[in-house]
């Protein structure tokens, strides 16, 4: 993955993504994903900032975590957006271990300077109901507890959808990026806005 300096942005403020495939864009053009259409929110809004996609299909929270550091010191973003824990979830990683490593990452971007916008995942019972009921608990505990913006659902109103997910069942459509941006805004614009809360 290219990174490029803050310094050649002449000091936008960056929103940096860190995510799996669901933020990737897998099997869709760049132009059709949600950090794509998020910029042009922003854009259109007069927002100034800069969307960073760090995001890398297949990651873990294990995997963000590894590259958050130096992210975070080329971007120097003012937020962060951690969309990590699905590709966890589905390989039965420890509840314990997801939740240090997503209260690591939120630590390191805080200590970077940045505010922290955690999203939230569910996934399948297929490992039973009580592996499955701690995983979706661990975001909220870890955005609580961190002092992070949680969001709901990622996928709300597009898991279960028409035409709203791709033939495998995980990855969403073209479609239902517009969707992702829309669950995602009321956590995320008052990290961007402060306390001009009308601009949202």
């Amino acid at each position: 993955m290219l990174f490029v300096s803050a310094s050649l942005y002449g000091g936008t403020p960056a929103v940096l993504v860190v995510g799996d495939s669901l933020s990737a864009g897998y099997g869709l053009s760049a132009e059709e994903t949600w950090p794509r259409l998020l910029q042009k929110m922003l854009q259109q809004r007069d927002l100034a900032f800069r969307v960073v996609n760090a995001s890398i299909s297949g990651d873990t929270t294990s995997g963000g975590l590894a590259r958050l550091p130096r992210a975070l010191k080329i971007h120097e973003p003012a937020v962060v957006i951690i969309e990590l824990g699905g590709n966890d979830g589905l390989r039965a990683v420890p509840i314990a271990e997801v939740r240090r490593n997503l209260d690591r990452m939120i630590e390191l971007s805080q200590d970077a300077g940045a505010k922290v916008l955690l999203t939230s995942i569910l996934i399948p019972p297929n490992y039973g109901p009580d592996y499955s009921e701690k995983f979706a608990r661990v975001f909220g505990e870890a955005a609580a507890e961190g002092g992070a913006a949680l969001a709901p659902f990622f996928l709300e109103g597009i898991a279960l959808e028409p035409g709203m997910m791709q033939a495998d069942g995980i990855h969403p459509t073209a479609a239902a990026q517009p969707r992702i941006v829309a669950n995602l805004w009321p956590s995320l614009c008052p990290l961007l806005v402060g306390e001009q809360l009308s601009r949202c």
